[in-house]
């Protein structure tokens, strides 16, 4: 992510050729990656595998140990489906194309890396290069909440949405006092952070931050997390800089939230609560923005490119200012607070007699 290419592509400088420069970077690690799930899986003999679809060892490790495999994604995207386009596509809907985009980018990784795989196939796990049929998830896993998308009318039933799947921080973790001073000297403030993202320029994108948030007289705590935000300017007493802190603490402290729209970013804002304002870098980041704009707990995504200081101003107004934005994201809070998404998906395993002590009780 800190390759020129990589800054490119997130930036969209680049084009759309930009992505596909990123492959020769991937393609190393994704061979090491391969090794290092086999390795994984043969220290324990897996009875079964629920993988991430990044984890791209994982259903050809099912395969060779004749176990089931199980998909799990924090975003849609793996089941084709009419009612919306593929969340890595940059379009909202393409109509009766949309199954379409789902199917094309789902099987992209495997047609990208189908020939290391091969290798690998042969070289490491003794089976042929190509599997005899397609190797398809017996079940799939959305970590996603129902309130925040709602399950396609035509999806099987062996797919299931839970619920997010949240890992609280289980630290005793809290402000330092400068920090804790900051919070306590006014009214909330304002979180903007863009997690892993990296930044081709940080201090412009600090100082568009900062004086947008001056100018609706606002104040900031921002997270410096992978580099989009740098150039700590200290003598602007209204924001405060730290390098990143637990979602599940640090959120519920703020008045809005501003971040790049990461599944697990998304997710954390909005069990907060809080109004939220996505400012998409690539990948999902765009369709969770258009979600939150659908639901009425934030205002329209803005475009990266078009990040201005007028252009994030009036989205930091809109999202402090608005009642009907609070109420409807105090509301989805409360809702995506009362689901058990990890508890769901264990049910739904169970039910299906593919947790292996659901499979020992029904043979006994």
């Amino acid at each position: 992510m800190e390759t020129p290419e990589a800054k490119a592509a997130m930036s969209g400088s680049g084009g759309f050729a930009a992505g596909f420069a990123l492959i020769k970077h991937f393609k190393p690690i994704g061979r090491k990656e391969l090794t290092q799930e086999w390795s994984a899986a043969k220290q324990f003999r897996p009875e079964l595998i629920i993988y991430h679809p990044k984890a791209i060892a994982a259903p050809h490790i099912a395969e060779r140990l004749g176990c089931p495999g199980v998909l799990a994604s924090p975003l849609p995207g793996f089941t084709p489906t009419r009612e919306f386009a593929s969340p890595l596509v940059p379009f909202k809907s393409l109509g009766p194309l949309n199954r379409v985009t789902h199917s094309l980018m789902a099987g992209s990784g495997e047609a990208i890396f189908r020939g290391m795989v091969a290798e690998w196939r042969v070289s490491e796990l003794g089976l042929k290069s190509r599997p005899v049929r397609p190797l398809r998830p017996v079940a799939t896993l959305y970590a996603y909440s129902p309130h925040v998308l709602p399950v396609p009318r035509d999806w099987p039933e062996s797919v299931d949405v839970t619920g997010y799947w949240f890992l609280d921080d289980d630290q005793d973790w809290g402000p330092d006092a400068a920090f804790s001073a900051f919070l306590g000297a006014r009214e909330a403030p304002v979180y903007v952070g863009f997690g892993s993202m990296p930044g081709l320029d940080p201090e412009a994108m600090t100082k568009v931050i900062v004086e947008a948030l001056a100018r609706v007289r606002k104040r900031g705590v921002l997270a410096t997390g992978g580099g989009a935000i740098g150039g700590r300017d200290t003598s602007s007493g209204h924001v405060h800089f730290i390098e990143g802190a637990p979602h599940d603490k640090l959120l519920p402290l703020m008045a809005a939230c501003v971040h790049h729209g990461g599944a697990g970013s998304t997710a954390a804002s909005l069990r907060a609560g809080k109004p939220t304002v996505i400012c998409p870098f690539f990948g999902d980041q765009l369709f969770w923005g258009r979600r939150v704009e659908e639901l009425g707990v934030g205002p329209a995504p803005i475009d990266k490119k078009q990040l201005t200081v007028e252009e994030l101003a009036a989205a930091i107004s809109t999202a402090t200012s608005d009642l009907t934005i609070a109420r409807r994201a105090k509301a989805l809070g409360a809702d995506i607070a009362a689901e058990d998404g990890v508890g769901r998906a264990i049910a739904f395993l169970q039910q299906r007699g593919l947790l292996p002590q659901a499979r020992a009780a029904a043979s006994a």
